[in-house]
């Protein structure tokens, strides 16, 4: 989630917001102006979804769409508040890890059944179900981020290491041979790269190990913890070994670190590979990206996080907001009527250019058009691999694949506080302040008593 800092404010976004159903004059014959409040305020983003809201807005009279962006880290708490005070925007772009919440709170109101019909057609598994709760869908799935494990060759070559690691033996003899230190014990190069920065970090890359070794943090209903089992001790065990033998050091920013070449190996999610090829430079041909190592050879697991865009269940407009939803996540387009920038990297950032059109592309959805133009992609796997063949960068392939099996965030109603317990917890473990044992015994009974409802 790292990137979603550098968005728009929320006190500019919060004076051009109107009352769900339009902010129009109100005359009789006046267009509807539907709003969509999202955190797509910062480029590529803001410049590549505006390209798609005007190509609405130039062939639709009656309806016009307006996006609303606030900073990520406001996001839940500006639709929430601005729900309860009658404001809230007509389309809504939350976390999926928040659709539980924002269900129980009345925000989102469940897709027509057209509307989850096509999308249940239309999306992954795994997409699908981090859009629905309770096996309701609520929304279309937009950003899909499966996680996978980064590797500078170039690093691990110099340490005698000639291919990625594929099991967790092979993953923790990589770290301790590429880590690196100085006369003084300082680490220079980190052989697996830990770090506190943020959710994504810490629970991020903890889950996807998790899901490598079949585990999961909560039980299968979302009501209890689940991490205090042997596949939770395994999991931050590992990670505590590679602190303790100096293949590790967490204080370190991971986003920092690896592209300046400071770092082997690292677990994330598949938007970094737009944002690496951007940093790195010709430094970018050292990266290579590779399923989530696991405990034993023949397993598989890893984590997907994502986006939803539903409607306002206070929305006075919501037919013609699932239209406009139906458009941009399900109606396909051929040729040069989506965007896409040619070559899979997302425009230079420091312009604020949209994506240039590329008459070559497939027929595929806007969105998933737009997603592949910052280097990102959606749970439409035909889109992706449509749109994976007019590029050459294979470091995209391993996060599609993972679309066919990686486990979804649970998405209860307490499910965020939970995430944030269990950072904590983590963390905790990672400073040397807890055993593994008593940090996820902790856990469990922190994130049991946040699921019951309890303050």
């Amino acid at each position: 989630m790292r990137r979603r800092r550098f968005l728009v404010g929320l006190a500019g976004a919060a004076a051009g917001c109107a009352a769900p159903g339009g902010s129009g004059t109100g005359r009789p014959g006046d267009p509807v102006v539907l709003t969509v409040l999202s955190h797509y305020g910062s480029e590529p983003l803001k410049s590549a979804f505006q390209k798609v809201l005007d190509e609405w807005n130039t062939g639709h009279d009656r309806v016009r769409v307006r996006s609303t962006p606030v900073r990520y880290a406001d996001l839940l708490t500006t639709a929430m508040v601005r729900q309860a005070a009658g404001q809230g925007a007509d389309i809504i772009h939350p976390y999926t890890l928040w659709a539980g919440q924002l269900t129980r709170a009345g925000v989102l109101q469940p897709a027509p059944p057209e509307a989850a019909a096509l999308i249940r057609h239309g999306f992954t598994r795994a997409a699908v179900t981090a859009a629905s709760v309770q096996d309701t869908v609520y929304g279309y799935p937009t950003e899909a981020q499966t996680y996978a494990l980064y590797c500078n060759m170039r690093l691990l070559r110099a340490a005698g290491v000639t291919r990625p690691p594929r099991t967790w033996r092979e993953l923790e003899h990589a770290a301790y041979a590429s880590a690196r230190h100085d006369g003084h014990g300082n680490t220079l190069v980190q052989g697996f790269g830990l770090s506190r920065t943020e959710d994504a970090t810490v629970v991020g890359q903890t889950l996807a190990l998790l899901a490598s070794c079949g585990g999961s943090y909560l039980t299968a209903d979302g009501g209890r913890a689940a991490i205090d089992s042997p596949a939770g001790r395994a999991v931050v065990g590992l990670e505590r070994r590679l602190i303790e033998r100096g293949a590790s050091s967490p204080g370190t920013d991971l986003y920092r670190a690896f592209p300046s070449g400071r770092v082997a190996m690292a677990i994330s999610a598949g938007w970094w590979t737009g944002s690496l090829k951007n940093a790195m430079g010709s430094g970018y041909r050292d990266v290579r990206v590779v399923p989530v190592p696991v405990p034993a050879a023949g397993d598989r697991g890893t984590l997907t996080t994502g986006y939803l865009l539903g409607v306002n269940a206070k929305s006075r407009h919501p037919r013609a907001a699932w239209d406009f939803l139906r458009w941009l996540n399900s109606d396909e387009v051929r040729g040069g009527d989506g965007l896409h920038t040619g070559d899979g990297a997302p425009p230079s950032r420091s312009t604020g250019t949209a994506p240039r059109r590329d008459t070559r592309l497939p027929g595929v959805t806007r969105m998933s058009a737009l997603q592949f133009s910052v280097g990102s992609m959606t749970g439409r796997s035909r889109d992706m691999r449509a749109l994976l063949g007019t590029t050459g960068d294979a470091n995209l392939v391993p996060f599609l694949d993972a679309l066919g099996y990686a486990t979804p965030e649970p998405n209860g109603p307490h499910a965020q506080k939970a995430k944030s317990l269990l950072r904590k917890n983590i963390e905790e473990v990672w400073t040397g302040r807890r055993s593994v044992d008593d940090a996820l015994r902790t856990a469990r009974r922190q994130i049991d008593h946040a699921l019951s409802g309890n303050p």
